[in-house]
């Protein structure tokens, strides 16, 4: 789901509803983490089955009145926590069954209609972005960070090729008025040397600015991270994704803990350390056309899914190692 995509569609589709389900059976019961909560399609699909139990995040506050009518049929199966996914370790879990962990990274057409959060570049006011327990908006990062900074925002997390010349006369308008959403686009307009008549000019800014400031490059490693260390032996970890960024993340953090690092002939025989997961297929899960088709939106989606293959806590990963330079740059947030 682009990040500044608005379907015409007037309510949210729960992506791939059916193919998770499969994939995570809450048939045989176990206790489920939805890792993006949301307005709940996941969550309340799960309790449809007994014997089943979901623990249920989300960083919006907006999502906890959804979560509070769930919780009126599901008293004794059903737990909401309004925190960020990445701090799934800080949930007391020892004596759970979890058979599945979930995490939906895209976002609700209520979250992209609600002109307080500023995620789309219809809106109009100020550019916030916030998705919930953040420290700074897309406002401040426009107006207060520095020319490259910006630049390698817009170029690393959007994949913008004109990120040069869209910071750079984002600083010239910046010393004459406080930048709005308008204000942005109009700059996005003008720098833009090609158009995209199927695309929004200002999509990849617009998706560059979210993640920022939501930090959801470590918010995803730190969440994959703790994720894989509560689930049982059996259960499953499945992410379903909506850009090339996020995918990259979770194919590599799937992959490398899937197979044996290859040992060169010339080295001494060692024994292969056990791997963390079973992969089933390498290639995504994507939409039906059907579902394309009804939820347009859903067209960019990609899910993916391990099962863990042993009880184990502790695991080495270089995750953070291979994507320290993004990391990097969602630190320019510190200073804001």
């Amino acid at each position: 789901m682009d990040a500044t995509i608005v379907p015409k569609i007037q309510k949210h589709y729960p992506v791939l509803l059916k193919e998770i389900i499969s994939v995570i059976s809450p048939r045989h019961g176990g206790t489920f983490i939805d890792c993006t909560f949301g307005q709940g399609g996941y969550s309340k699909k799960i309790l449809d089955f007994e014997n089943t139990k979901v623990i249920a995040l989300d960083r919006d506050k907006e999502s906890e009145k959804i979560a509070n009518q769930l919780k009126q049929n599901f008293e004794d199966r059903f737990i909401f926590k309004n925190i960020k996914f990445s701090q799934l370790n800080n949930l007391k879990l020892k004596n759970e069954n979890i058979k599945g962990v979930i995490f939906d990274l895209g976002y609700s057409y209520t979250q992209i209609k609600d002109p307080q959060k500023g995620l789309s570049f219809d809106s109009d006011g100020n550019l916030n972005m916030q998705l919930g327990l953040n420290s700074y908006s897309a406002q401040d990062a426009i107006n207060k960070l520095e020319e490259k900074e910006l630049e390698k925002i817009f170029k690393f997390f959007g994949d913008e090729n004109e990120a040069k010349y869209i910071a750079r006369n984002i600083i010239k308008e910046r010393s004459k008025n406080i930048i709005d959403t308008k204000v942005l686009v109009e700059i996005i307009d003008k720098s833009k040397k090609r158009k995209n008549f199927k695309v929004h000019n200002a999509t990849k800014v617009f998706q560059a600015l979210r993640i920022f400031v939501n930090k959801e490059i470590s918010e995803l490693i730190f969440g994959l991270i703790n994720a894989a260390k509560v689930l049982k032996k059996g259960g499953v970890l499945g992410v379903v994704t909506f850009h090339s960024l996020e995918d990259k993340i979770v194919k590599y953090f799937f992959k490398s803990l899937s197979e044996n690092k290859s040992i060169s002939r010339y080295s001494p025989v060692a024994k292969q350390a056990e791997t963390l997961f079973n992969l089933i297929q390498k290639k995504p899960i994507t939409p039906s056309d059907e579902e394309v088709s009804e939820n347009p939106p859903s067209r960019s989606a990609k899910f993916r899914y391990v099962i863990k293959k042993s009880d184990f806590y502790n695991f080495d990963t270089d995750i953070e190692e291979q994507f320290r330079n993004y990391m990097e740059i969602e630190n320019y947030g510190d200073k804001l």
